[in-house]
This record gives C-alpha cells, sequence and structure tokens, in this order.
C-alpha cells in the first residue's frame, strides 16, 4: 500500500494543465485514467504529503477514476500539515502497509498468481471480486495471501492502478469519529477501538483504496464483505455507505474477538494479517507494529 508509482511525464504534464498552481483556495480536481496523488500534488508543485494531508488521506492512498480531490493553495496546504496532531503524524508514518498488496504486470495470470501463491485461483478471485474466467487486465490492485512469495514480474513497474469493479464500493464519504464510534458500538464493538482502527486504515475517509484491494472507512476487502454479508449482518448492506462499511467491519471485528476469547491485541492483529495466519504464524513484526499503533490511538478516541 505504501509505494509510490512512477508516472509518464506526459501524464504529469497533461494533469498540470488542468490544476492551477497559483489558487488562492482549494480547486476539486477530478481524477482521470493514469493519475496517483503524487502526480497530482507535483502537477501543482506541492508534496504528495501537502495534498493526502488536505484531503484526509494517507500519502501512499490510491485515488480513484471519477474521485475528486481538493487541490489547496500553498497556504492551505501548509495550514492543514499544521494541524495535523503530532500522534497522527507519527503514527502515518510508522504505519506498516496492507500485506499482500501486489498491482498485475503484463504477462501475469490469475491462475499463474494464485498457484505461485499456493492458493486456488477461485478463492484469489473471490477475495477480490474478480470473475476467475475474465482476463486479468493489467493494473488491476490485487491482494495475496499473507506469506505468499514474490510474484513473477515483481521487478517490473507496476502501471496505473486499476480497481476491480466490486463491493464494497469506495465513495466520496468522510465520517468522523463519533459516527464510527456509533455505528460500532450498535453492533457490539468498542467505539474507541472501531474508530482506532478505522483513523489506522483510512483517516475515516471511504473513498480509500489500498494497493492491497481493500476499500472503505474500514478497508474491507471483496471477499470479506462478502462473507461478512452471508454470515454476519442480519440485514442486507449498502455497499456504497460508510457507515455500512463501519459495520461490516465492526462485525468482522466482533466475530474477530469471540474467535480469539476476547483478546483484543490479537483480534486487531487477525483484522490485519487474517485469523489463520495469526493462529498458525504468529503475528508477524509489521503486525506488531500495527497492533501497536491501534492501540496508541485508541486514547485519541476515548480510550
Amino acid at each position: 500500500m505504501r509505494r509510490l508509482l512512477v508516472i509518464p511525464f506526459l501524464a504529469i504534464s497533461l494533469a498540470g494543465a488542468a490544476l492551477p498552481s497559483g489558487a488562492a483556495a482549494a480547486v476539486g480536481h477530478t481524477v482521470v485514467e493514469g493519475e496517483t496523488l503524487w502526480s497530482i500534488a507535483a502537477a501543482s508543485n506541492l508534496t504528495t504529503r501537502t495534498v493526502a494531508a488536505f484531503n484526509g488521506l494517507s500519502e501512499d492512498s490510491h485515488v480513484v477514476l471519477g474521485q475528486t480531490i481538493m487541490v489547496p493553495s500553498v497556504d492551505e496546504g501548509a495550514a492543514a500539515l499544521a494541524t495535523v496532531p503530532a500522534t497522527t503524524a507519527t503514527t502515518a508514518a510508522s504505519a506498516p502497509g496492507p500485506m499482500g498488496g501486489y498491482t498485475v504486470r503484463l504477462g501475469d495470470t490469475l491462475s499463474g498468481l494464485a498457484a505461485a501463491a499456493g492458493v486456488p485461483a477461485e478463492a484469489m478471485a473471490a477475495m477480490n471480486g474478480l470473475d476467475p474466467a475474465a482476463i486479468l487486465v493489467a493494473g488491476t490492485v490485487l491482494k495475496l495471501p499473507t506469506g505468499a512469495p514474490a510474484m513473477p514480474h515483481s521487478h517490473e513497474p507496476a502501471p496505473a492502478p486499476v480497481v476491480p469493479a466490486a463491493d464494497p464500493v469506495p465513495t466520496e464519504t468522510r465520517l468522523d469519529a463519533g459516527t464510527v464510534s456509533a455505528v460500532a458500538a450498535e453492533h457490539g464493538v468498542s467505539g474507541s477501538l472501531a474508530a482506532a482502527i478505522a483513523w489506522q486504515e483510512s483517516g475515516f475517509n471511504n473513498a480509500m483504496v489500498s494497493s492491497a484491494n481493500a476499500r472503505g472507512v474500514m478497508q474491507v476487502m471483496p471477499g470479506t464483505w462478502t462473507w461478512i454479508q452471508d454470515n454476519l449482518a442480519t440485514t442486507a448492506l449498502n455497499p456504497a455507505s460508510a457507515t455500512d462499511n463501519v459495520a461490516a467491519g465492526s462485525l468482522y471485528m466482533k466475530h474477530l474477538l469471540e474467535q480469539t476469547g476476547g483478546d483484543e491485541a490479537t483480534a486487531i492483529a487477525s483484522y490485519y494479517q487474517g485469523l489463520s495466519s495469526v493462529q498458525n504464524d504468529g503475528m508477524l513484526p509489521e503486525t506488531e507494529q500495527y497492533v501497536a499503533n491501534v492501540q496508541a490511538l485508541r486514547g485519541r478516541f476515548g480510550g
């Protein structure tokens, strides 16, 4: 998740033609094919961190075709950076990336990637919301199993990311901590725990799509969304709703707490690494970091 993509100079130049660099107030920019948060920022002579902070995103967030990114003036960007709490900045800088994120290269096939990862192609397709019979498009953002070996062609530059059309749907909605906490409490999960995970995962931004294909406020995978709807939810969840994304994440966290006997640290680790992986392999170093980050953030949201 936390990798910068190399974008051709032409794409940056074209984006720059549409973005005023000296504007006195923030200007909305609609993401076009091939753009990244970095290229949008660079086109206006801003740092990725500045644009990310102004939009409530992490620096490595994927932007989605058609998404609106607000491009601030220099003063507005500086003000946004100045208002980011030190604890948030520290956490964001040290936050581990998602496990198993991979961008499909030319020559990759779903069956080949699945075989290299040691899982059935159907299982990988289901987790990522893909049709196992369809052609795998270069640039498709995939989640690979935790601990999967390096994939074929991983040395080649990744093309512009393509987010598969699957639920949950990333939408232009941003929640606040109170809303996240309230939704979580309705589903039997500590509000501060859910808010800490949501902030760690997305900064409460439902438009967030990670490089491992997780979506929304709680960064739910397509396959996990389907499993939650089929096994945990008692009513239909709206895949385009930010609050239902929180509901899904909360239901999943409640399930993990039940599976781990109420051990919060192990449940948090399982949310990030996967329950079976934690049970079989223990917490990996980046998982330990993730758990520490979430536990530290709880104090900001009521403990």
